[in-house]
Order: C-alpha cells, then structure tokens, then sequence
C-alpha cells in the first residue's frame, strides 16, 4: 500500500506506522524536511508521491521537526532508524550536525541521500542539488541588477538560517560574482532563520538601516514572501524591490503588486520526484553513486555526480507577470 503522511517527531512517527503498517514487500523511503508547514516541502512530498505511484512498493513517509534545527532532525532520524526504513532523503538543517546520526544509519543498512540542503559527504551516499550553485547565485544577481534598471542601487539579502548549507553556498558565489553587475552594491547579509516574524523584523530592519536600499535578495520561500509583505505594508512598491527564490503560489500576490516583479525557483515537485527516485534506486541496488557516474532521475532524466558525490537537477526557472498566473496553480 503506498501512502503519504505529514509526520511531526515523537509519538506521531510510531503512532504512524502502527496505523498504516507498511507491506514487508514495499521499500519505505522519509523524506526527512527542515520542519513540517513549509510549502516547498509540502511540493516536494507531492512529487516523492508521484515517484512512489510509478515505482509501484514504494511507502513514502513525510516527516520534519516543527521547527528547522538539526536537533529536531537527528531525533528523527533516529526513530525512522528504530522503525526500519530503508532509505532517508534529508534537506538538512545544519550539514554537520547530522553526520553522526546518518553515519549510524548507514551502518544499519539505510540507505541515505540528500536533497535541496546537503549534508556533508561522509552522512550520505550523494547529494542531489535543486541547480547548480553557480547558476542559483548568478541567477539572484542579475534579477536583482534587470530590477535595478540600469541605476547602481543598495542590494541586501534576507536568508534564511546561517547554518543552511545551500543558502550559504549561494550567497558565497553572490559575493564572488557581484563584480559582474557593478550597478549591484552588496551592502549586507541578515537571517530570518525561515521564521515568519523574524524574516519579517529583519526585512523591516534592512530598510531603517539601509535608507537607499532599492532591493532585498531572498533565497528563502519565507524570506522572500515576508519581505514582499513589509514593502507593501510599508507603500514601497516602486521603490524597494524583492527577489530570490520563492514558490509561485505564495508569490502570485506580490508579483501581481509589483513588490517583486520578478524571482527564480526549480520545481520543488520535480525535486521530490527525484529524490524518492534516486533513494528508491540505491536503496534497491539498481544503481550506485560513483564520482563521475550518473543517477536515474526517473521522467527527468539523469544527474551527473562530482567527486563530492554531488549534481544538479536543472537550472532555475524565473517566474514574472507573464507566467505567475499558470504557474501559481501547480504549486
């Protein structure tokens, strides 16, 4: 029987598994997210689904702490471990923090993966990057400078926790690669630790300590949303401007009011296709992750890994007024 539940940690999880036991036959895949609630997450579990309906004895178990911190995510892992899952596919909170939990998961047979956030190489067997970092960060540049109109302007960028390890990547190569759009002046980095009243305070504090600042960087669904709230809130249309990395559905409002005309995001569905494919491969032994060699993506092709054991899914998509509105209904 193939499911898919929204777990919180503790007694939910054995209270999950004791009300629909999975066949002994079927391979039990967790998608193990930051924390439960987010709508990225919730598009990714929809694609892990779709994954587990065309593999056929797939279950797959949705499952996050309530908030994003590693603490919440290495209790889970330890009970999906306790529970016999045959794979994990983790965006990890912290990339380090939860190496020694994923390390004993390994040794007990789980097959483990990593997803939109890595972890480091010795907690999984591979990486799967929602793009390549490069492209993600190149990409929030020049929204951020085509924004700017020609006039060298103030850019900031909201993200969310300082621990996540793609964000950090992104804003990395943003910092490296500003030289390219000299119209773009980096003036600084805060954390709304994908929290909605500190995204939102920290987005409010962007524009009080930053009088010319004309746009804020978000590469956070949250952070992206709740800066495009101040902006309207505060009657900045036209002035201060949002982009970054946001989901379609929550951003079809501020596109349509001109607080961010413009932002990039793949396809989260797509991403959790991919994953739950690629752990289902593993986990089955029809493939393996070697540097250099390439993964099944199932419909969507397939992933190159790197001598990190790491690859990309695809570019990132920018999404604008002429096609917020379509794209607003898938997810």
């Amino acid at each position: 029987m193939k499911f898919l539940k929204s777990l919180a940690i503790g007694s939910a999880l054995a209270l999950a598994f004791a009300v629909s036991p999975a066949s002994a036959a079927n391979v039990k895949i967790a998608l193990l997210v930051k924390n439960l609630g987010n709508g990225f997450f919730d598009a990714a579990a929809k694609g892990a689904n779709e994954a587990a309906k065309e593999l056929g004895n797939v279950d797959i178990i949705y499952t996050g702490p309530a908030k994003p911190t590693p603490e919440g995510q290495i209790d889970i892992i330890n009970q999906l471990v306790a529970q016999g899952v045959n794979a994990i596919a983790v965006s990890a909170n912290d990339a380090d923090a939860l190496v020694p939990a994923l390390k004993k998961a390994m040794e007990r047979g789980v097959t483990v993966i990593s997803f939109d956030s890595g972890v480091s190489k010795d907690g999984r067997q591979m990486n799967l990057l929602a793009s390549a970092t490069q492209l993600i960060g190149d990409q929030n540049l020049k929204m951020a400078s085509d924004l700017l109109n020609g006039q060298k302007g103030d850019v900031a960028i909201l993200s969310a926790s300082s621990t996540a390890t793609n964000q950090n990547a992104w804003i990395e190569v943003m910092k490296k690669d500003a030289g390219m759009f000299p119209n773009v002046n980096l003036v600084d980095t805060v954390y709304g630790d994908d929290n909605d009243d500190k995204s939102l305070a920290e987005a409010k504090g962007l524009i009080q300590k930053y009088p010319n600042l004309k746009v804020i960087i978000a590469p956070t669904t949250v952070g992206i949303r709740q800066a495009s709230v101040v902006v309207e809130d505060q009657k900045l249309v036209g002035k201060v401007f949002v982009t970054g990395l946001g989901l379609p559905s929550e951003m079809i409002t501020h596109v349509k009011s001109g607080a961010s005309p413009s932002f990039a995001l793949w396809n989260p569905i797509d991403l959790g296709y991919a994953a739950t494919t690629i752990a289902y491969n593993l986990a089955t032994k029809k493939e393996t992750a070697t540097a250099g060699g390439e993964l099944s993506m199932g419909k969507l092709g397939k992933v190159k890994l790197d001598d990190d054991l790491s690859g990309p899914m695809a570019p990132p998509f920018v999404f604008n007024a002429s096609n917020i509105d379509e794209f607003s209904k898938v997810y």
